[in-house]
């Protein structure tokens, strides 16, 4: 059976006390999911990318879309696609970490917390890939690297942090409702037209609406990759939307330890 929750207090002392161990099974977690290929690790790239020439295709040039705000629309969908792929990518794996890792999960001196963390970093790898196409693709039409592009770090770090949480609770509860992985998966396939990504929030003509659509904590960070490349704004002019992200990424977080604490003891029985 696996090892009893670990004290609150000592988590993030746990955390870096095994970060060597946390970065090797990242590196290896994403060398083997594509290791049975004949392409490996190339196949990390090549859906995201398909996808962003299949959307800039059909907006672009077939339905004739218009940059937004006088912004490339190439460029404005792509600062909004790249960070939903690392969620989506890094939420899937997320939360079948402990399925996946059943084997670690029934071994008694292994520490089972550390498992979201190496499925949430595993996928990092591809997003800053991408992220860094993206600041390529900027500097090509004019938009070139300033004071702005650092806050990039500041949003990549809101993602890991609020995926973090939710992956410990959706890894928690999948292992009892197997279901939870097929919800999550439609909820992603909606997701991406709600945040919105390919479409422009200020279309929305009603001010409550844009206002309930803003709640998606997803929105703040894609809003914040096109503040940091495009729109040229400080993360301190949207103090309020600020304030919100983290009151629900904190919470999110609590909530996840608590859930993940109360049934680790269970986890190797159920796998």
């Amino acid at each position: 059976m696996s090892s009893t929750a670990a004290k609150k207090p000592g988590y993030f002392r746990d955390i870096y006390r095994n970060r060597k161990l946390i970065a090797g099974l990242s590196k290896n977690d994403f060398k083997t999911k594509y290791a049975g290929s004949f392409f490996g690790i190339i196949w990390a790239f090549v859906q995201p990318t398909i996808t962003i020439v299949v959307y800039w295709f059909v907006f672009s040039k077939g339905l004739r879309s218009p940059g937004v705000e006088g912004y490339p629309f190439i460029l404005w969908l792509m600062a909004g696609l790249v960070p939903w792929f690392y969620f989506s990518e890094a939420l899937n794996g997320g939360t079948n970490a402990l399925i996946e890792y059943n084997y670690l999960v029934k071994k008694v001196v292994f520490n089972i917390d550390i498992l979201p963390i190496v499925k949430i970093i595993s996928s990092i790898f591809v997003h800053i890939f991408f992220t860094a196409i993206v600041f390529m693709l900027c500097w090509f039409y004019g938009y070139k690297p300033d004071l702005y592009s650092i806050q990039i770090i500041y949003y990549i770090f809101c993602m890991f942090v609020m995926l973090l949480g939710i992956s410990y609770l959706t890894s928690a509860i999948v292992c009892f409702f197997k279901d939870l992985t097929q919800i999550i998966n439609i909820i992603l396939q909606i997701g991406v037209w709600l945040t919105p990504i390919m479409w422009d929030i200020s279309m929305l003509q009603s001010t409550t609406v844009r206002r309930i659509f803003k709640l998606n904590p997803v929105y703040y960070i894609v809003d914040g990759f096109r503040d940091a490349l495009l729109y040229k704004r400080w993360i301190t002019d949207k103090l309020l939307w600020t304030t919100y992200f983290w009151v629900f990424t904190i919470l999110m977080f609590v909530l996840g330890r608590k859930v993940f604490g109360k049934l680790k003891v269970h986890f190797a029985d159920v796998l």
